[in-house]
């Protein structure tokens, strides 16, 4: 999860959401962001300064593992949303390719998880990013953390690989496409 030689420093896209601006959702079903799934993580994002965003997730009932603590694959998914808000910051379409996930402390149903995510570095079509998860606040402990190497793609990934009906769907939204489509300029 190193970024090799040749890396570069990530650089914020001059037309990224502003500091403090709430990413919205990608897709309104998304299971990490979407506010159509009930039971969902329902994901606010925020850009922030650089190449980094923010997230609260708190943790419900329909979220646990064992009684009364949270689903370690929850909890990795949250990261993972964290981390792909992040290809706002850079303007691109970016799938996740890889996700390491370290649990330092058990999180507790009820819990708000604070998240933050940060792009290291981009090579090729490669981006090597970060986040962590803490409890009690934005500085308290880190619950769990991940390393992330994501892949640049383009909207025909989706267009190939999604079930028809519900890329039919979002390609009659002219919102949604226009959305989509602006994220394929890259800087």
């Amino acid at each position: 999860m190193t970024p090799p030689a040749g890396a570069r420093p990530p650089v914020r896209h001059p037309e990224a959401p502003a500091p403090g601006e709430i990413i919205g959702s990608h897709y309104e079903h998304c299971f990490g962001c979407g506010g159509g799934q009930p039971h969902g993580l329902h994901l606010e994002t925020r850009a922030r300064e650089g190449v980094r965003v923010t997230a609260e997730f708190r943790v419900k009932e329909a979220h646990q593992g064992a009684p009364g603590l949270a689903h370690g694959g929850v909890l990795a998914t949250a990261l993972d949303e964290t981390l792909g808000a992040l290809g706002w910051m850079l303007r691109v379409i970016a799938v996740t390719g890889r996700l390491e996930t370290d649990y330092l402390r058990p999180v507790p149903v009820d819990t708000v998880l604070h998240l933050d995510a940060e792009v290291l570095a981009v090579h090729g079509r490669k981006i090597y990013c970060t986040a962590t998860g803490r409890i009690g606040g934005p500085e308290g402990p880190v619950a769990v953390r991940a390393d992330a190497v994501f892949i640049e793609v383009k909207i025909d990934h989706f267009i190939e690989n999604g079930r028809s009906a519900e890329i039919q769907a979002v390609l009659a939204d002219p919102d949604q496409v226009k959305v989509a489509r602006a994220l394929e300029v890259n800087p």
